[in-house]
């Protein structure tokens, strides 16, 4: 638990959004208890592969920012947002022009900044793609389960066949959705928590510490994926740090 007790704000609502190929069962496992330590009720979408993957998430950003706004004045922002790698770009951008109704940013490993490019996310989410629809979901997890942290193959391997036939289409759409560009990013004025992995090399701790520079209030707090594994809430903790700190100057 967060050595915090629960802050002034009153009740808040949290909106995190999976990453790419991800689900909300990790979300609720990362952030459930950190959000509840200050007060915030955690809602965890989960892909919307039919629909696609980034319009899911706004509508659900969306969905989320009417019922604040039914339940509290204009003026008493109550939203925080956000979410792990491609939810992260996802709620940076739909942030920008909502910034009055919000308590802050969630930004847990962007993986890259405006243009995907030859960023290792983008790379893995394409190779990934393509393995799936080359060879079949089975034999992709074979080769996960040989190369990541046991932890992490399965949750992936979870999720993934959770996403059924539309797991490379979903793939290949993160892999090709930009990112907010620096611009975007310097007019997020909100608090806003980032995270970054030390031993992540997927979503390198430098694009972490990049958004973090950008950003007008932000804090960057490190964590690794030994400790995520251990305890999935490591990671949630370290953004709501990271935030708690970016609203407190």
């Amino acid at each position: 638990m967060l050595s915090v007790t629960p802050l002034p704000f009153g009740d808040r609502v949290a909106v995190v959004l999976p990453g790419s190929g991800s689900d909300a069962r990790f979300v609720r496992s990362a952030f459930s208890e950190p959000l509840a330590a200050v007060g915030a009720h955690l809602i965890a979408p989960e892909p919307d592969v039919g629909r696609g993957i980034v319009a899911g998430y706004r509508s659900a950003l969306d969905e989320a920012l009417r019922a604040v706004r039914d339940m509290a004045s204009d003026t008493d922002a109550r939203l925080l947002v956000g979410g792990v790698s491609l939810g992260a770009h996802v709620a940076a951008g739909w942030a920008v022009d909502r910034q009055e109704h919000l308590a802050g940013l969630l930004l847990v490993l962007p993986g890259w900044t405006g243009d995907p490019g030859a960023a290792p996310a983008a790379l893995t989410a394409r190779a990934t793609a393509r393995q799936v629809r080359d060879t079949g979901l089975d034999a992709t997890v074979a080769a996960l389960r040989a190369s990541a942290p046991g932890w992490l193959a399965d949750d992936l391997a979870r999720s993934w066949a959770a996403h059924g036939e539309g797991l490379a289409a979903a793939l290949d759409e993160a892999a090709a959705t930009p990112a907010p560009d620096d611009d975007v990013l310097r007019g997020l004025a909100v608090p806003a928590g980032v995270v970054g992995a030390v031993d992540d090399p997927v979503h390198p701790t430098v694009i972490a510490h990049h958004w973090a520079d950008l950003l007008p209030r932000a804090r960057v707090v490190a964590t690794d994926l030994v400790a995520v594994g251990a305890d999935h809430a490591a990671l949630g903790r370290a953004a709501v740090l990271g935030w708690l700190r970016a609203a407190a100057g």
